[in-house]
């Protein structure tokens, strides 16, 4: 199949606005593959479940608040089990990848995914690749099986390694095709989706077998449409133990000022929501929403009248926020790591130094600042129990897409159910905190801290936001596939998800 053959996106159209978008298929351009039962109709696990099979025509809302007019909007295929698959157990070569920085949880996919293919699906012929995408052609593999991994999930970081960068992608598949593989799990954050994407896309021009599913990973839960991405749960959890200490430190001395310093490259997830679970934070600063130091309603005299109120302060600062304040960011914009993120500078520190400068030079409070980065503590632990859980459902439902035939997408839950959702759906942006909601208005009202905008900043913010929600229901998108139908797109039937 030729470049400008490929689809780049499949749209399905139905009454009422009703829209699908879907992701591809191996028999998209591999015609007239065999199917196969499901051999999970045949497994005593599944013997109690009610309805083994979701309905082929099952699919998941994006947006579930609606009005008695509003059309029906986007719609994602529904993951879990299909009655037929596209592989025999013994056909499967499957492999697992993971790329970019360590999350809670990620051990916890891989034992997963191969004990789910193990014992789902009969599946034996399972690998790792080490060192993330550059393990395709510069390392050795190593055999998964489910005694292997039957404890890995106890463990932080992953058994496999990671890297940033290394994406060849010629290579990357040649060394897919070279060892007959077949099935491609690949577990990173937005950029390690796009690189699934383009491996994905040489496949389809190959014409090869190979189903590439992505499980999305970013501890800062950045990820677009999915509802949250795992390893999150863990984290806001891990930084209450650096928040309590911060507290802790900051009420024990006069005039006492606990900083921490959480995860949050461009989205203040983590900070927002470790904020609201701890109720000691007095102020919490993220990327979304800008602050300034000087001045009146500035932060520095937020900070004195509260320390004159009660003695002792909290801040939260997540690490992508007040960048444009730190005058030596102009050397560093255009820096970028191997995954193409900004190098970011410490705001902590330098946040640390500022406001010790701006006491120590105004000489009226004498303060006692401690600064605490728990950053590297949070990403190294083992996931939670809800985290485990959930974990364990985003691989089964990778598994079942992969065995159906389906390729070229990543899973997630949206809306409370899990769905398969075209890799482009996912790294077109970035899902990030909307400070004219009402969730950010929820930690204004338990932190009591300003606000930092004036109003004429909150309509602009306002107006920016109108247009996002205008999108969900335009695909006119040049190259986009439509089949047009007005059946077969019936509403979920309550059969049992994976």
């Amino acid at each position: 199949m030729a470049l400008d053959e490929i689809p780049r996106m499949k749209i399905v159209h139905g009454d009422a606005g009703y829209v699908l978008e879907d992701v591809p298929h191996l028999t998209d351009f591999i015609p007239d593959l065999p199917t196969y039962p499901n051999p999970l109709q045949d497994n005593p696990a599944y013997s109690v479940v009610k309805q083994y099979f979701v309905n082929q025509d099952d699919t998941v809302a994006q947006k579930i608040v609606v009005q008695k007019n509003s059309l029906r909007g986007t719609h994602f295929r529904r993951a879990g089990p299909r009655q037929k698959v596209y592989f025999e157990s013994d056909e499967v070569q499957a492999c697992i990848v993971t790329c970019g920085g360590l999350c809670p949880g990620l051990n916890t996919v891989i034992r997963e995914i191969v004990c789910g293919l193990a014992y789902m699906y009969g599946v034996t012929n399972i690998i790792g690749i080490e060192d993330g995408y550059k393990g395709f052609y510069a390392r050795n593999t190593i055999s998964l099986s489910p005694r292997s991994v039957n404890d890995i999930h106890k463990r932080g970081g992953t058994i496999l390694n990671t890297s940033r960068g290394g994406h060849v992608t010629s290579k990357i598949v040649d060394s897919i095709q070279d060892r007959g593989i077949n099935q491609v799990y690949i577990l990173g954050g937005d950029g390690t989706q796009r690189g699934a994407s383009v491996i994905f896309e040489e496949i389809q021009r190959r014409g090869l077998k190979v189903a590439v599913a992505g499980i999305p990973k970013t501890i800062d839960n950045d990820i677009a449409v999915i509802d949250k991405s795992f390893g999150f749960d863990t984290a806001v959890e891990e930084a209450q133990r650096a928040i309590n200490a911060a507290h802790v430190e900051a009420e024990s001395f006069e005039n006492g000022i606990g900083l921490v310093k959480l995860m949050g490259r461009y989205s203040g997830f983590i900070a927002m929501h470790a904020t609201l679970a701890s109720r000691d934070v007095d102020c919490c600063l993220i990327p979304e929403s800008p602050f300034y130091l000087e001045g009146p309603g500035g932060l520095f005299e937020f900070i004195e009248k509260r320390l004159k109120e009660i003695g002792h302060m909290v801040l939260v600062v997540a690490e992508g926020a007040g960048q444009e304040l730190i005058a030596e960011s102009l050397r560093s914009i255009n820096h970028q790591d191997a995954s193409g993120n900004k190098l970011l500078l410490d705001v902590g520190l330098w946040l640390s130094q500022k406001i010790k400068d701006h006491f120590t030079n105004k000489g009226k409070i004498p303060i006692n600042l401690k600064y605490i980065d728990p950053t590297y503590m949070i990403r190294a632990i083992p996931s939670n129990a809800s985290d485990n859980v959930y974990c364990t459902l985003l691989a089964h439902s990778a598994i079942h897409g992969a065995m159906a035939g389906y390729t070229g997408f990543t899973v997630g839950p949206v809306n409370g159910r899990h769905a398969y959702i075209p890799f482009h759906r996912v790294t077109e942006k970035q899902n990030k905190v909307v400070i004219t909601d009402r969730m950010w208005a929820r930690l204004l009202s338990s932190t009591n801290q300003p606000s930092f905008l004036s109003l004429k900043d909150m309509e602009q913010m306002k107006k920016e936001d109108e247009p996002a929600n205008q999108v969900l229901n335009q695909n006119s998108i040049a190259g986009d596939y439509h089949v047009e139908s007005t059946e077969g797109n019936g509403l979920p039937d309550g059969s049992t998800s994976c």
